[in-house]
């Protein structure tokens, strides 16, 4: 996504869509993140490397499940 970060991108979707939920990935740990302000409050965020079960859980959390 050049010239757009994740929360860039997200804020503008949720311009059109303002109840969709957001699911962050990166390498950064969950402290780099919180501390740059890049995770909006409630967002959920998966760390790399993950396994295909630990994504499945954080999607499950993400919709609220």
């Amino acid at each position: 996504m050049p010239g757009m970060d994740g929360r860039a991108l997200s804020e503008e979707i949720r311009r059109d869509r303002p109840g969709i939920r957001v699911l962050f990935m990166s390498g950064y740990t969950a402290d780099v993140i919180g501390r740059n302000g890049i995770l909006d409050e409630g967002g959920e965020l998966i760390e790399k490397p993950f396994t295909p079960s630990e994504f499945a859980a954080k999607v499950r959390k993400a919709l609220g499940g």
